[in-house]
Protein backbone atom coordinates (compact mmCIF):
# COMPACT_ATOMS: atom_id res chain seq x y z
CA UNK A 1 0.00 0.00 0.00
CA UNK A 2 3.02 2.36 0.84
CA UNK A 3 4.60 1.37 -2.27
CA UNK A 4 1.42 2.35 -4.48
CA UNK A 5 1.00 5.61 -2.72
CA UNK A 6 4.28 6.31 -3.43
CA UNK A 7 4.21 5.94 -7.12
CA UNK A 8 0.55 7.12 -7.32
CA UNK A 9 1.58 11.16 -6.47
CA UNK A 10 1.90 11.04 -3.06
CA UNK A 11 4.12 14.35 -4.06
CA UNK A 12 4.92 15.24 0.13
CA UNK A 13 2.63 17.58 -0.59
CA UNK A 14 2.33 18.64 2.80
CA UNK A 15 5.67 17.09 3.98
CA UNK A 16 9.34 17.65 3.10
CA UNK A 17 10.80 15.65 0.00
CA UNK A 18 13.04 13.15 1.60
CA UNK A 19 16.50 12.80 0.78
CA UNK A 20 16.09 9.15 -1.08
CA UNK A 21 13.38 11.26 -3.54
CA UNK A 22 15.56 14.30 -4.40
CA UNK A 23 16.64 14.95 -7.38
CA UNK A 24 19.87 16.20 -9.50
CA UNK A 25 20.34 19.25 -11.34
CA UNK A 26 19.15 17.82 -14.57
CA UNK A 27 15.97 17.17 -13.44
CA UNK A 28 14.98 20.95 -12.94
CA UNK A 29 16.91 21.96 -15.82
CA UNK A 30 14.75 20.14 -18.10
CA UNK A 31 11.67 21.12 -16.44
CA UNK A 32 12.64 24.44 -16.36
CA UNK A 33 13.58 24.26 -19.89
CA UNK A 34 10.29 23.11 -20.96
CA UNK A 35 8.35 25.40 -19.49
CA UNK A 36 10.18 28.12 -20.94
CA UNK A 37 9.27 26.90 -24.63
CA UNK A 38 6.00 28.07 -24.60
CA UNK A 39 3.72 29.89 -26.54
CA UNK A 40 4.10 32.79 -24.68
CA UNK A 41 7.49 33.29 -25.77
CA UNK A 42 5.99 32.73 -28.84
CA UNK A 43 3.83 35.87 -28.93
CA UNK A 44 6.74 37.96 -26.75
CA UNK A 45 9.10 37.12 -29.48
CA UNK A 46 6.55 38.57 -32.14
CA UNK A 47 6.31 41.79 -30.34
CA UNK A 48 9.58 42.45 -29.82
CA UNK A 49 10.21 41.74 -33.41
CA UNK A 50 7.40 43.95 -34.47
CA UNK A 51 9.23 46.86 -32.02
CA UNK A 52 12.59 46.87 -31.64
CA UNK A 53 15.65 46.23 -34.26
CA UNK A 54 17.04 42.72 -34.53
CA UNK A 55 20.26 43.36 -32.46
CA UNK A 56 18.44 45.20 -29.89
CA UNK A 57 15.38 42.76 -29.59
CA UNK A 58 17.97 39.93 -29.38
CA UNK A 59 19.90 42.18 -26.23
CA UNK A 60 16.45 43.22 -24.06
CA UNK A 61 15.74 38.97 -24.14
CA UNK A 62 19.18 37.80 -22.77
CA UNK A 63 19.09 40.96 -20.25
CA UNK A 64 15.66 40.19 -19.17
CA UNK A 65 16.07 36.72 -19.33
CA UNK A 66 19.12 37.14 -16.61
CA UNK A 67 17.13 39.00 -14.01
CA UNK A 68 14.22 36.82 -14.12
CA UNK A 69 16.86 33.78 -13.83
CA UNK A 70 18.25 35.26 -11.34
CA UNK A 71 15.38 36.19 -9.11
CA UNK A 72 13.76 32.73 -9.73
CA UNK A 73 16.89 31.08 -8.72
CA UNK A 74 17.35 33.32 -5.17
CA UNK A 75 13.93 31.84 -4.28
CA UNK A 76 14.10 28.50 -5.73
CA UNK A 77 16.91 28.09 -3.28
CA UNK A 78 14.71 28.72 -0.65
CA UNK A 79 12.85 25.52 -2.06
CA UNK A 80 16.09 23.50 -1.68
CA UNK A 81 16.67 24.33 1.65
CA UNK A 82 13.57 23.58 2.95
CA UNK A 83 12.61 20.71 0.96
CA UNK A 84 8.67 22.24 1.18
CA UNK A 85 6.53 23.80 -1.45
CA UNK A 86 5.91 27.53 -1.55
CA UNK A 87 2.28 27.06 0.10
CA UNK A 88 3.60 25.17 2.90
CA UNK A 89 6.98 27.63 3.57
CA UNK A 90 4.31 30.75 3.37
CA UNK A 91 2.52 28.75 6.33
CA UNK A 92 5.60 29.42 8.23
CA UNK A 93 6.25 33.02 7.14
CA UNK A 94 2.45 34.35 7.22
CA UNK A 95 1.43 31.33 9.81
CA UNK A 96 -0.95 28.60 9.98
CA UNK A 97 -4.17 30.81 9.28
CA UNK A 98 -2.31 33.84 7.18
CA UNK A 99 -1.39 31.44 4.57
CA UNK A 100 -4.38 30.78 3.71
CA UNK A 101 -5.23 33.43 1.48
CA UNK A 102 -1.90 33.16 0.06
CA UNK A 103 -2.61 29.35 -0.55
CA UNK A 104 -6.37 30.08 -1.65
CA UNK A 105 -5.33 32.96 -4.13
CA UNK A 106 -2.17 31.03 -5.76
CA UNK A 107 -4.32 27.99 -6.33
CA UNK A 108 -7.05 30.07 -7.92
CA UNK A 109 -4.94 31.83 -9.91
CA UNK A 110 -2.75 29.04 -11.48
CA UNK A 111 -6.05 27.04 -11.75
CA UNK A 112 -7.36 29.61 -13.99
CA UNK A 113 -4.79 30.36 -16.13
CA UNK A 114 -4.92 25.85 -16.58
CA UNK A 115 -7.95 26.47 -18.56
CA UNK A 116 -6.88 29.30 -19.92
CA UNK A 117 -3.89 27.25 -21.83
CA UNK A 118 -6.56 24.68 -22.02
CA UNK A 119 -8.42 26.86 -24.39
CA UNK A 120 -5.83 28.55 -25.76
CA UNK A 121 -4.58 24.92 -26.71
CA UNK A 122 -7.71 24.19 -28.28
CA UNK A 123 -8.15 26.88 -30.68
CA UNK A 124 -4.64 26.74 -32.23
CA UNK A 125 -4.83 23.05 -32.47
CA UNK A 126 -7.68 23.38 -33.99
CA UNK A 127 -6.24 25.76 -36.43
CA UNK A 128 -3.15 23.55 -36.61
CA UNK A 129 -5.06 20.81 -38.09
CA UNK A 130 -7.61 22.24 -40.05
CA UNK A 131 -4.24 23.64 -41.99
CA UNK A 132 -2.31 20.69 -42.07
CA UNK A 133 -5.10 17.53 -41.87
CA UNK A 134 -8.09 19.28 -43.20
CA UNK A 135 -9.44 17.77 -39.98
CA UNK A 136 -11.98 20.32 -38.64
CA UNK A 137 -13.26 19.23 -35.13
CA UNK A 138 -14.82 20.95 -32.63
CA UNK A 139 -12.70 23.33 -30.02
CA UNK A 140 -13.80 21.28 -27.26
CA UNK A 141 -13.04 18.02 -28.55
CA UNK A 142 -9.01 19.44 -28.77
CA UNK A 143 -9.61 21.14 -24.82
CA UNK A 144 -10.80 17.14 -23.33
CA UNK A 145 -7.93 15.54 -25.06
CA UNK A 146 -5.73 18.62 -23.46
CA UNK A 147 -7.18 17.91 -20.41
CA UNK A 148 -6.75 14.12 -20.30
CA UNK A 149 -3.26 14.08 -21.05
CA UNK A 150 -2.19 17.37 -18.52
CA UNK A 151 -4.60 15.81 -16.03
CA UNK A 152 -3.09 12.50 -16.15
CA UNK A 153 0.37 13.65 -16.18
CA UNK A 154 0.09 15.36 -13.14
CA UNK A 155 -1.81 12.71 -11.12
CA UNK A 156 1.48 10.71 -11.24
CA UNK A 157 3.42 14.06 -9.92
CA UNK A 158 6.61 15.27 -10.16
CA UNK A 159 8.50 12.27 -11.49
CA UNK A 160 6.03 11.87 -14.22
CA UNK A 161 6.71 15.58 -14.76
CA UNK A 162 10.36 15.40 -14.96
CA UNK A 163 10.27 12.43 -17.23
CA UNK A 164 8.40 14.14 -19.53
CA UNK A 165 10.09 17.30 -19.50
CA UNK A 166 13.46 15.51 -19.61
CA UNK A 167 12.20 13.79 -23.09
CA UNK A 168 10.58 16.43 -24.67
CA UNK A 169 13.20 19.01 -23.77
CA UNK A 170 15.49 17.79 -26.63
CA UNK A 171 13.11 16.92 -29.09
CA UNK A 172 11.63 20.54 -29.12
CA UNK A 173 15.20 22.07 -28.84
CA UNK A 174 16.02 20.35 -32.33
CA UNK A 175 12.60 20.88 -33.91
CA UNK A 176 12.92 24.46 -33.19
CA UNK A 177 16.57 24.66 -34.59
CA UNK A 178 15.52 22.77 -37.32
CA UNK A 179 12.54 25.20 -38.04
CA UNK A 180 14.86 28.67 -37.54
CA UNK A 181 17.24 27.02 -40.00
CA UNK A 182 14.78 26.47 -42.92
CA UNK A 183 13.30 29.58 -41.73
CA UNK A 184 16.70 31.81 -42.61
CA UNK A 185 17.88 29.57 -45.37
CA UNK A 186 14.51 29.69 -47.23
CA UNK A 187 13.77 33.24 -46.80
CA UNK A 188 16.99 34.72 -44.92
CA UNK A 189 16.34 38.38 -42.65
CA UNK A 190 14.59 41.46 -44.02
CA UNK A 191 17.29 44.07 -44.98
CA UNK A 192 15.71 46.63 -43.66
CA UNK A 193 15.47 46.76 -40.07
CA UNK A 194 12.48 47.67 -37.93
CA UNK A 195 12.73 51.22 -36.47
CA UNK A 196 12.66 51.28 -33.07
CA UNK A 197 8.72 51.60 -31.56
CA UNK A 198 8.91 49.83 -28.15
CA UNK A 199 11.43 51.61 -26.08
CA UNK A 200 14.51 49.39 -24.91
CA UNK A 201 13.92 49.33 -21.68
CA UNK A 202 10.43 48.39 -21.65
CA UNK A 203 11.14 45.56 -23.89
CA UNK A 204 13.31 44.36 -21.07
CA UNK A 205 10.42 44.75 -18.57
CA UNK A 206 8.35 42.77 -20.76
CA UNK A 207 10.64 39.62 -20.41
CA UNK A 208 11.01 40.20 -17.23
CA UNK A 209 7.23 40.38 -16.72
CA UNK A 210 6.86 37.25 -18.49
CA UNK A 211 7.01 35.03 -15.59
CA UNK A 212 8.39 37.08 -12.64
CA UNK A 213 4.48 35.76 -10.55
CA UNK A 214 5.99 32.38 -11.45
CA UNK A 215 8.93 33.11 -8.88
CA UNK A 216 6.90 32.60 -6.20
CA UNK A 217 6.06 29.30 -7.03
CA UNK A 218 9.73 28.30 -7.58
CA UNK A 219 9.97 25.88 -4.44
CA UNK A 220 7.45 23.53 -6.13
CA UNK A 221 10.15 22.44 -7.81
CA UNK A 222 12.92 23.21 -6.49
CA UNK A 223 12.39 21.28 -3.14
CA UNK A 224 12.99 17.84 -5.18
CA UNK A 225 16.61 19.48 -5.47
CA UNK A 226 19.49 17.09 -3.97
CA UNK A 227 21.17 20.25 -2.85
CA UNK A 228 21.57 24.08 -3.19
CA UNK A 229 23.60 23.71 -6.12
CA UNK A 230 21.55 21.32 -7.64
CA UNK A 231 18.87 24.10 -7.54
CA UNK A 232 21.35 26.99 -8.52
CA UNK A 233 22.55 25.54 -11.58
CA UNK A 234 19.21 24.03 -12.62
CA UNK A 235 17.22 27.03 -11.79
CA UNK A 236 19.50 29.74 -12.92
CA UNK A 237 20.60 28.04 -16.58
CA UNK A 238 17.25 26.38 -17.43
CA UNK A 239 15.18 29.50 -16.64
CA UNK A 240 17.13 31.25 -18.47
CA UNK A 241 17.78 29.05 -21.59
CA UNK A 242 14.30 28.47 -21.31
CA UNK A 243 13.06 32.10 -21.20
CA UNK A 244 15.23 33.11 -24.11
CA UNK A 245 15.30 30.15 -26.28
CA UNK A 246 12.06 30.42 -27.76
CA UNK A 247 11.72 34.10 -27.70
CA UNK A 248 14.77 34.49 -29.45
CA UNK A 249 13.59 31.67 -32.19
CA UNK A 250 10.25 33.76 -32.17
CA UNK A 251 11.79 36.76 -33.14
CA UNK A 252 14.29 35.71 -35.56
CA UNK A 253 11.48 33.71 -37.64
CA UNK A 254 8.87 36.55 -37.40
CA UNK A 255 11.48 39.02 -39.09
CA UNK A 256 12.22 36.11 -41.56
CA UNK A 257 8.65 35.47 -42.18
CA UNK A 258 6.92 38.48 -41.70
CA UNK A 259 4.32 36.77 -39.95
CA UNK A 260 2.78 36.64 -36.40
CA UNK A 261 1.87 33.10 -35.98
CA UNK A 262 4.16 30.40 -35.09
CA UNK A 263 1.61 27.62 -36.47
CA UNK A 264 1.76 29.90 -39.87
CA UNK A 265 5.08 30.02 -39.95
CA UNK A 266 5.28 26.74 -39.37
CA UNK A 267 3.12 25.54 -41.94
CA UNK A 268 5.08 27.63 -44.49
CA UNK A 269 8.29 26.36 -44.34
CA UNK A 270 6.24 22.31 -44.54
CA UNK A 271 6.76 21.74 -40.65
CA UNK A 272 2.56 21.33 -40.52
CA UNK A 273 3.21 18.32 -38.40
CA UNK A 274 6.45 19.15 -36.23
CA UNK A 275 4.22 22.15 -35.66
CA UNK A 276 1.39 20.06 -33.87
CA UNK A 277 3.82 17.98 -31.95
CA UNK A 278 5.38 21.49 -30.69
CA UNK A 279 2.40 22.86 -29.88
CA UNK A 280 1.29 20.20 -28.40
CA UNK A 281 4.46 19.15 -25.83
CA UNK A 282 5.15 22.96 -25.06
CA UNK A 283 1.75 23.00 -23.82
CA UNK A 284 1.74 19.88 -21.62
CA UNK A 285 4.41 20.68 -20.03
CA UNK A 286 3.35 23.99 -19.26
CA UNK A 287 0.13 23.34 -18.05
CA UNK A 288 0.91 20.63 -15.96
CA UNK A 289 3.13 22.88 -14.12
CA UNK A 290 0.36 24.90 -13.69
CA UNK A 291 -2.16 21.82 -12.19
CA UNK A 292 0.64 21.07 -9.98
CA UNK A 293 0.81 24.13 -8.43
CA UNK A 294 -2.49 24.51 -8.13
CA UNK A 295 -2.88 21.56 -6.43
CA UNK A 296 -0.01 22.22 -3.98
CA UNK A 297 -1.46 25.18 -2.83
CA UNK A 298 -5.22 24.08 -2.33
CA UNK A 299 -3.47 21.34 -0.59
CA UNK A 300 -2.12 23.34 2.43
CA UNK A 301 -6.20 24.69 2.79
CA UNK A 302 -7.78 21.09 2.54
CA UNK A 303 -5.01 19.25 4.51
CA UNK A 304 -7.73 16.17 4.37
CA UNK A 305 -8.32 16.02 1.03
CA UNK A 306 -5.41 13.26 -1.13
CA UNK A 307 -3.57 15.66 -3.64
CA UNK A 308 -4.14 13.31 -6.20
CA UNK A 309 -7.90 14.20 -5.16
CA UNK A 310 -7.24 17.67 -5.86
CA UNK A 311 -5.58 16.96 -9.14
CA UNK A 312 -8.66 15.45 -10.57
CA UNK A 313 -11.21 18.09 -8.94
CA UNK A 314 -9.30 21.02 -10.08
CA UNK A 315 -7.95 19.67 -13.28
CA UNK A 316 -11.57 19.18 -14.33
CA UNK A 317 -12.87 22.24 -13.37
CA UNK A 318 -10.05 23.75 -15.39
CA UNK A 319 -10.73 21.62 -18.91
CA UNK A 320 -14.67 22.53 -18.54
CA UNK A 321 -13.24 26.10 -18.81
CA UNK A 322 -11.47 25.31 -21.86
CA UNK A 323 -14.31 23.13 -23.05
CA UNK A 324 -17.06 25.92 -22.92
CA UNK A 325 -15.20 29.07 -24.07
CA UNK A 326 -15.38 31.25 -21.31
CA UNK A 327 -11.68 30.75 -19.81
CA UNK A 328 -11.03 34.52 -21.57
CA UNK A 329 -13.69 35.88 -19.31
CA UNK A 330 -11.29 34.62 -15.90
CA UNK A 331 -8.37 36.89 -17.35
CA UNK A 332 -8.96 40.32 -16.23
CA UNK A 333 -9.62 38.20 -12.61
CA UNK A 334 -6.64 36.29 -12.51
CA UNK A 335 -4.55 39.78 -13.54
CA UNK A 336 -6.18 40.98 -10.16
CA UNK A 337 -4.83 37.89 -8.00
CA UNK A 338 -1.41 38.62 -9.90
CA UNK A 339 -0.97 41.56 -7.97
CA UNK A 340 -1.76 39.87 -4.62
CA UNK A 341 0.69 37.24 -5.18
CA UNK A 342 3.59 39.48 -6.10
CA UNK A 343 5.21 40.47 -3.26
CA UNK A 344 5.14 37.61 -1.53
CA UNK A 345 8.42 36.01 -2.79
CA UNK A 346 10.54 39.12 -1.26
CA UNK A 347 8.82 38.66 1.77
CA UNK A 348 9.74 34.51 2.10
CA UNK A 349 13.30 35.91 0.96
CA UNK A 350 13.64 38.29 3.59
CA UNK A 351 12.36 36.20 6.38
CA UNK A 352 14.79 33.25 5.33
CA UNK A 353 17.83 35.05 4.19
CA UNK A 354 18.03 37.66 6.90
CA UNK A 355 15.64 37.76 9.77
CA UNK A 356 15.57 34.16 10.14
CA UNK A 357 18.85 33.20 8.38
CA UNK A 358 19.81 30.34 11.24
CA UNK A 359 17.39 28.36 10.05
CA UNK A 360 18.75 26.12 6.91
CA UNK A 361 15.58 24.05 6.75
CA UNK A 362 12.52 23.69 8.58
CA UNK A 363 10.83 20.93 9.74
CA UNK A 364 7.33 20.10 9.47
CA UNK A 365 7.46 18.77 12.62
CA UNK A 366 7.34 22.29 14.25
CA UNK A 367 4.07 23.88 14.55
CA UNK A 368 4.10 27.93 13.38
CA UNK A 369 2.23 30.75 14.57
CA UNK A 370 -1.79 31.00 13.46
CA UNK A 371 -0.71 34.49 12.14
CA UNK A 372 2.69 36.43 11.38
CA UNK A 373 1.52 39.84 11.97
CA UNK A 374 4.49 41.65 10.62
CA UNK A 375 4.77 39.14 7.49
CA UNK A 376 0.82 39.99 7.30
CA UNK A 377 1.48 43.81 7.20
CA UNK A 378 4.53 43.66 4.46
CA UNK A 379 2.06 41.71 2.09
CA UNK A 380 -0.69 44.66 2.37
CA UNK A 381 1.97 47.08 1.59
CA UNK A 382 3.31 45.24 -0.93
CA UNK A 383 -0.16 44.75 -2.55
CA UNK A 384 -0.97 48.17 -2.29
CA UNK A 385 1.89 49.48 -4.05
CA UNK A 386 2.01 46.58 -6.90
CA UNK A 387 -1.76 48.14 -7.39
CA UNK A 388 -0.40 51.57 -7.41
CA UNK A 389 2.26 51.21 -10.22
CA UNK A 390 0.03 48.36 -12.46
CA UNK A 391 -1.71 50.20 -15.68
CA UNK A 392 -5.38 50.13 -15.32
CA UNK A 393 -7.32 48.63 -16.10
CA UNK A 394 -6.10 46.11 -13.89
CA UNK A 395 -4.75 49.13 -11.49
CA UNK A 396 -4.19 52.43 -10.84
CA UNK A 397 -0.95 52.84 -12.90
CA UNK A 398 -0.45 56.47 -11.06
CA UNK A 399 3.52 55.89 -9.73
CA UNK A 400 6.09 53.97 -11.40
CA UNK A 401 9.10 52.28 -9.85
CA UNK A 402 10.96 50.17 -11.92
CA UNK A 403 8.68 49.80 -14.54
CA UNK A 404 7.53 46.29 -13.45
CA UNK A 405 4.72 46.19 -10.90
CA UNK A 406 5.23 42.25 -10.01
CA UNK A 407 9.38 43.36 -9.34
CA UNK A 408 7.68 46.15 -7.59
CA UNK A 409 5.74 44.33 -5.48
CA UNK A 410 8.50 41.79 -4.61
CA UNK A 411 11.04 44.61 -3.76
CA UNK A 412 8.56 46.06 -1.65
CA UNK A 413 7.68 43.46 0.01
CA UNK A 414 11.29 42.33 0.77
CA UNK A 415 11.86 45.73 2.19
CA UNK A 416 8.80 45.85 4.41
CA UNK A 417 9.64 42.35 6.36
CA UNK A 418 13.25 43.79 6.93
CA UNK A 419 11.64 46.89 8.24
CA UNK A 420 8.97 45.67 10.09
CA UNK A 421 11.43 42.83 11.75
CA UNK A 422 13.94 45.61 12.83
CA UNK A 423 11.00 47.31 14.34
CA UNK A 424 9.92 44.76 16.11
CA UNK A 425 12.53 42.79 16.90
CA UNK A 426 12.39 43.25 20.69
CA UNK A 427 9.47 41.50 20.48
CA UNK A 428 9.91 37.34 21.91
CA UNK A 429 9.20 35.56 18.46
CA UNK A 430 8.43 32.07 18.16
CA UNK A 431 11.26 30.23 16.62
CA UNK A 432 11.33 26.91 15.02
CA UNK A 433 13.98 23.83 15.32
CA UNK A 434 15.11 22.67 11.70
CA UNK A 435 16.45 19.53 10.75
CA UNK A 436 16.87 17.33 7.65
CA UNK A 437 14.23 14.68 6.95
Amino acid sequence: MAQKEKSFASDYSLKQVPKSQQKSWISLFSIWVAIGVDLAAVILGVQLAKGLPLDKAIWAVIIGSLILATICTITASVGAATNLSTSMITRYVFGKKGTLAYSAMIGLSLLGWFGVQVGFFADNARTAFISAFGINWPTWVFSIIAGIFMVGTTLYGYRAFSKLSEISVPFLLILMLIALFIALRTHGLPKTQTSATLPFGSAIALVISSFIVGAATQPDISRWAKSQKDSIIGTFFGMFIGNSFMILVSIFMSKSLSSTDMMKMLIMIGMGIPGIIVLSLTQWVTNTSNLYSASLGFNVIFTKVKFRTLVLILGTIGTLLGVFGIYNQFVPFLNILGIFIAPVPGIYIAEFYFIKKEFNRISNREEPKSIVWRSMASWVVGIVVTYLTTDAPTGLGIIKLTQIPPLDGILVGFFMQLLLSYLTKNKKDETLEVEKP
